[in-house]
Parts: structure tokens; C-alpha cells; sequence
């Protein structure tokens, strides 16, 4: 009988592992969850300021809502984006220029990508001194800049006054038909 007893104590009942599996268990998870909380702090404050994500990082925008003719303005890296739906008979206007004969010599196909001959995305800027064009100006349908007579055609190309190299394009690309990711 001594033997029994023995081994009764040998083995735990199995109520008893039943709750000390629970309080290992509950012991992990807590210390998991405490480790997570305070792990989470020093890993967000890697992370860069939002004013620094807004001033440099990418720009989506959704093109379905803009109207043939239509120029929108955005900002990116703080400055104008201006982003121009053409409507056929702009395109036309722009391809039949003869480029060579221009200030700043670049076809409407180095403007514009392929397959996406509708949308021209330009930076905003005056290359003379720096001012913002005004859009669907001028004697070329395209920006004309009022502080000292830069004319613009519908691809952005010098066509007259002072500005010596056509509007700038910024790197962008055509996340989808009606997306662009300017940056």
C-alpha cells in the first residue's frame, strides 16, 4: 500500500496540470502583449514625421473626374502639379508642331507617355523666373505666364517670350487607367 501512495504522488492529478498549463499560457501572453507595448514606441519613432512624408512622398491621384480640357493643380514637394486631360483636338495641335524649329526642341511624344497620350503632367513653374502660369492662356491654348509673357503650348513647350526650356516634367507614372503616382 505504501507503493500506491507512492505513486499516487508521483502523479500529479490532472486538474491541477490542467490549471498550471493555464497559468503558463496566461503568464506568455501577458508577457507577450507587455513586450509588443513597449516594443511598439521605439520602433514607431523610426517612422519619418508626417510634415516629412507629406513633403516628399509620393502623390496619388485619381484621374476619373477630370473633364477632356480640363487642368487640375496639385501640390508635390511643394510645388504645382498641373495635370491636363487634352482633348483630341490639343493632341493634334501639339503633334502638328515642327519641334525642331522651337526654343526647347522636344516632340509631344517625349512629353507625354505612351498610351496615355490624354494626359500631360508637368511641374507648374515659369522656367524664366520662376512664376506660376496661368492655363488656357495665351495664343497657344496652353499657360501663359503674366509676369513677362512666357507662352506655353498644349505640351508644355516654350512657344514664346522670355522662358528659355519648356515646362519641367516631374517623375510620375500610370498606376492604373484613371490613377497616376506623381513621385
Amino acid at each position: 500500500m505504501l507503493y500506491r501512495q507512492e505513486a499516487l504522488r508521483a502523479d500529479p492529478p490532472s486538474g491541477d496540470a490542467t490549471r498550471r498549463d493555464f497559468l503558463y499560457l496566461a503568464t506568455a501572453t501577458v508577457a507577450v502583449i507587455g513586450a509588443g507595448a513597449a516594443l511598439w514606441p521605439l520602433i514607431d519613432q523610426m517612422n519619418p514625421d508626417a510634415s516629412t512624408i507629406a513633403a516628399g512622398a509620393p502623390v496619388e491621384v485619381d484621374l476619373a473626374p477630370i473633364a477632356p480640357g480640363q487642368i487640375i493643380r496639385i501640390f508635390w514637394r511643394s510645388k504645382p502639379i498641373f495635370i491636363f486631360r487634352r482633348t483630341p483636338k490639343d493632341i493634334q495641335a501639339a503633334v502638328d508642331v515642327d519641334w525642331r524649329n522651337l526654343r526647347d526642341p522636344a516632340p509631344d511624344s517625349a512629353r507625354v507617355k505612351p498610351d496615355h497620350q490624354q494626359w500631360l503632367v508637368v511641374i507648374g513653374i515659369c522656367t524664366h523666373l520662376g512664376c506660376i502660369p496661368l492655363p488656357h492662356q495665351g495664343n497657344y491654348d496652353g499657360w501663359y505666364c503674366p509676369c513677362h509673357g512666357s507662352q506655353y503650348d498644349s505640351a508644355g513647350r516654350v512657344r514664346a517670350g522670355p522662358a528659355p526650356y519648356n515646362l519641367e516634367l516631374p517623375p510620375y507614372q500610370f498606376i492604373s487607367d484613371s490613377k497616376v503616382q506623381i513621385g
